[in-house]
């Protein structure tokens, strides 16, 4: 430890309390009220490099370190300045790591401690700097710039802090964290600092200052808004001045309506469900179940829907027909069974001179066969006899079915 700094950091921060009132006065005013305090307190901070004279004509001031001390911790709304020099602290960082490296290397532990020290204190240097360059700007945007009271003031505010906002981004731009990455190799210390420290910093400034940017454009757009009201208003007071007997006109009985009177009423549109709003919830379940439920009127008894007798003599007729091409399909199975020669279904069909449909008689035929158990249909060797079709390829058109025994 340095014993001498050490020393002389405590007489600093002595000083600072003893003459808190001082200090505190001259950061409200800006410049020490000489006539008030003693010339050997006044000459003792400056001394210690707490307050300074610019030159011999000038007021003394306060330090821009301790103006800037007080600025940070008490928040104060007018501090407008910002650090956006992170370029060079890049570089600082990449060569105290190199320092670092080297001394591990040739392993001089306690000189890279100290390296690794100073290395952590310009990490979180920098981190604080972009957090407290986030917190400036949204402080000027949620005081509206209230510290200038003119709109023209507020709008050239807004230019400003627009202009610092992309700075800032153009600063963060410089940020590589591959070539840190690689710096910091293996090394658990390095990539803690170099790589997750900054890394966590940088997105969090870069998320915010998008929000920031988005809110000094809104802001922007409103004082403009409000500009072009207060001319247009200061114009008519102007005018009401030099004209006072002016009296506005009934336009309504004009040929030709001026432009700012000529607007036609607004149309209220149809109205449509919100079914984002949750307090509408139950009567949208009420109308949606209404749609849902099916309302039956209750008839009389109807004439047309009576229980009619059924024909027994139609359904017998029909299956009689059934009946008829059953038996004469298993006559014709017989009848090859019997004779065992090969007889076509339609020279069977013209030989007993059937009454069937010729066509409707081989669907009957080869419906039989397959209606055969699989035993039975071993006995029979049955084929097909017709043409493709013409134009459609695959299809095969039956012309007559002759059927055998094995």
């Amino acid at each position: 430890m340095n014993q001498n700094m050490y020393q002389a950091g405590v007489s600093l921060l002595n000083a600072l309390s003893r003459h808190a009132d001082l200090i505190m006065h001259t950061y409200m005013s800006g410049t020490v009220d000489e006539s008030k305090y003693s010339a050997k307190v006044i000459e003792s901070l400056m001394q210690q490099d707490v307050l300074w004279r610019p030159d011999g004509e000038s007021k003394i001031r306060l330090k821009h370190a301790v103006r800037n001390l007080l600025e940070g911790s008490l928040k104060d709304e007018r501090n407008r300045q910002i650090d956006a020099n992170i370029g060079s602290a890049l570089n600082s960082l990449k060569t105290l790591a190199a320092h670092y490296k080297e001394a591990i290397y040739h392993q001089r532990y306690a000189e890279a401690e100290a390296h690794l020290s100073d290395l952590g204190e310009h990490v979180y240097a920098l981190t604080e700097s972009m957090s407290n360059n986030v917190r400036v700007l949204f402080s000027r945007i949620n005081n509206e710039f209230g510290y200038v009271s003119s709109i023209d003031a507020k709008i050239r505010e807004n230019e400003l802090a627009q202009s610092q906002v992309s700075e800032l981004l153009s600063q963060l731009e410089l940020f590589r964290f591959d070539e840190l990455s690689e710096l910091a190799g293996s090394n658990r210390e390095l990539r803690q600092l170099l790589v997750v420290t900054l890394q966590h910093s940088f997105s969090r400034a870069t998320q915010e200052l998008s929000i920031v940017q988005g809110r000094l454009l809104e802001l922007l757009g409103r004082f403009r808004e409000f500009r072009g009201r207060t001319r247009l208003l200061k114009g008519f007071l102007l005018h009401m001045e030099q004209k006072p007997d002016f009296a506005p006109g009934n336009y309504t009985n004009l040929t030709q309506v001026p432009m700012l009177f000529n607007q036609a009423e607004s149309i209220i549109k149809p109205a449509s469900v919100d079914v984002n709003r949750v307090e509408h919830e139950n009567d949208l379940q009420v109308l949606v179940g209404n749609i849902k439920a099916l309302n039956r009127i209750a008839r009389g008894a109807d004439e047309d829907r009576k229980a009619s007798v059924i024909q027994v003599e139609e359904q017998a007729e029909v299956s009689f027909v059934e009946d008829e091409y059953k038996q004469a399909v298993e006559a014709y199975f017989c009848h090859v069974i019997d004779t065992g020669e090969r007889l076509t279904a339609l020279q069977y069909h013209e030989k007993q001179s059937l009454n069937f449909d010729p066509e409707v008689w081989i669907y009957q035929v080869i419906g039989g066969y397959h209606g055969l158990s699989f035993e039975e249909q071993q006995y029979f060797a049955i084929d097909t006899t017709g043409h493709p079709d013409p134009v459609y390829d695959g299809n095969f058109i039956i012309e007559d079915v002759e059927l055998g025994l094995r």
